[in-house]
């Protein structure tokens, strides 16, 4: 007689975890203004006067619209750029306390919390930033298509219009995706300096071409076409207001954790800055991906 067995299944106290980075945008952004107290910040615009001509002999001091030798007396423009906050996020999820005990543990409010953190709340954050930045880039040329043979020209090219708007040297990143890191490499004309400290790789940095703290962001966190970006961080302001993460325990109606979260947040980048930053997007396949092949083509 056959014999009737129930084999013993395990289960792990183990999280088949996603696997997420760290966030890079601390490198490319400042937090330059302190909007504690405030929802919104206003920045002064000042202007400059024209360079005259010394009138030494006077000749000129006595005629409608001169004063003195220095020339017309005129006025400073001194007008203001808005930052309001925009983003005020937040989420909430319950952990029952049956399921935390029956889980072994695994399901608990603090690890989830952590994993929300790092699978949604800072890939959201990141991804906007980086839209603000390439939306309001001074600098967008025509979009192109990188391969080996360009891919060091056009980031020369990038870096030089930079140099010529006067942006600092120092500081400035060249920020790539995978793909595009993985081009440069095949360019002979590239030289990488990949000898980076373990404290910057952490942050995302992966090697110094002329002058350009190379940082290489997954293209999921990034606009569609993006091709490279180089910023320097004196143009983008990303302030976080508020980052409010709590997990209760046994809350009114709920046998459990209760975890919530809000973060307040934006990105801005100031007008007279822009220009500290080069946007080069790459073409794009334009065929709509979402709609079914013709499984009939090429048959007869």
């Amino acid at each position: 007689m056959a014999r009737n067995i129930d084999l013993v299944t395990q289960f792990k106290p183990y999280v088949d975890e996603i696997f997420k980075n760290e966030s890079k945008k601390s490198l490319l952004t400042n937090n330059d203004f302190d909007w504690t107290g405030a929802h919104t910040i206003k920045a002064y615009k000042v202007g400059t006067a024209e360079m005259n001509d010394y009138d030494r002999e006077g000749k000129n001091a006595n005629k409608a619209g001169y004063s003195s030798r220095f020339g017309a007396i005129g006025d400073l423009e001194a007008i203001t750029e808005e930052m309001t906050l925009t983003k005020d996020r937040s989420f909430t999820f319950v952990v029952d306390k049956l399921d935390k005990d029956e889980t072994g543990q695994v399901l608990n409010g603090a690890s989830a919390l952590a994993r929300q953190l790092r699978q949604v709340t800072v890939p959201e954050i990141d991804n906007y930033t980086y839209n603000v930045m390439t939306e309001k880039a001074g600098h967008k040329p025509t979009a192109v298509v990188l391969d080996e043979t360009n891919i060091y020209d056009e980031i020369v090219k990038g870096n030089a219009v930079l140099d010529n708007d006067e942006v600092p040297e120092t500081d400035r990143r060249l920020v790539v995706t995978p793909d595009v890191y993985r081009i440069m490499k095949k360019n002979k004309e590239i030289i990488l300096n990949t000898d980076i400290g373990a404290d910057m790789r952490i942050k995302g940095v992966v090697a110094n071409l002329d002058g350009l703290t190379v940082i290489k962001v997954p293209a999921n966190r990034l606009p569609k076409g993006f091709g490279f970006m180089i910023a320097h961080p004196v143009a983008t302001v990303a302030p976080t207001k508020l980052e409010d993460y709590r997990v209760h325990q046994d809350p009114p109606g709920i046998s459990g954790e209760l975890v919530e979260g809000r973060v307040c947040y934006d990105a801005f980048v100031l007008d007279n800055k822009a220009c500290a930053i080069y946007y080069q997007a790459v073409n794009v396949n334009t065929v709509d991906e979402t709609e079914p092949a013709d499984e009939t083509a090429g048959k007869k």
